[in-house]
């Protein structure tokens, strides 16, 4: 008989290490939600403004949008997410808008893990492997910017007092969760 197939997050065995970090640094694995990336010109703009509630973000970006997210990643190209949809459900319905209008929409529900980095020492240890400035006058709630962390292509979401939210690769996600369980350890208060 063939075993059922189940769906683990990657960060699973990482969730643990996660809540034992010392004071002023706080790590979370994000759920897992259905993503697809939207392109389209601005023949389409509206119609997808329309679906989603919301405007697209402009360059370096992000606005929430349905029950989730929309950052801008270029010129033409968005990243919608969704946590109430299924993977091809969301990539069929933005599909349907955009297609008359010249875009195309494509399920990317398993590309990234998101990474949620917050306290007080949460843009300390993300500045000690990214070459954003992350303070908070440069990089503040909405900002999105791709980026490099860790030697891992990245997106960073400002989250504003909740801290940012690191998109990285799911191939990536356990040598980033790696890399920062070990930048931390600069902020155990020594005895």
């Amino acid at each position: 008989m063939a075993d059922a197939l189940v769906s683990a997050h990657p960060l699973e065995r990482w969730r643990a290490a996660f809540a034992e970090l010392p004071t002023g640094v706080e790590l979370g694995s994000a759920p897992l939600h259905a993503a697809a990336d939207l392109r389209t010109g601005p023949e389409g703009f509206a119609a997808v403004a329309g679906f989603l509630g919301a405007q697209l973000p402009p360059a370096g970006r992000w606005v929430p949008a349905l029950d989730g997210r929309v950052v801008w990643l270029g010129p033409d190209e968005w990243l919608v997410t969704s946590p109430s949809r299924t993977p091809w459900g969301l990539e069929a319905e933005l599909a349907e808008v955009v297609a008359p209008h010249g875009g195309a929409a494509v399920d990317v529900s398993a590309n990234r893990v998101e990474i949620r980095v917050g306290g007080a020492h949460a843009r300390e240890l993300l500045s000690g492997g990214c070459p954003v400035d992350l303070h908070p006058r440069a990089f503040g709630a909405g900002a999105a910017v791709a980026t490099t962390l860790a030697h891992c292509g990245v997106v960073l979401l400002g989250l504003g007092e909740d801290g940012i939210a690191v998109l990285v690769r799911s191939s990536f996600a356990r040598h980033l969760a790696d890399w920062l369980l070990d930048a931390a350890l600069e902020f155990v208060p020594v005895p």
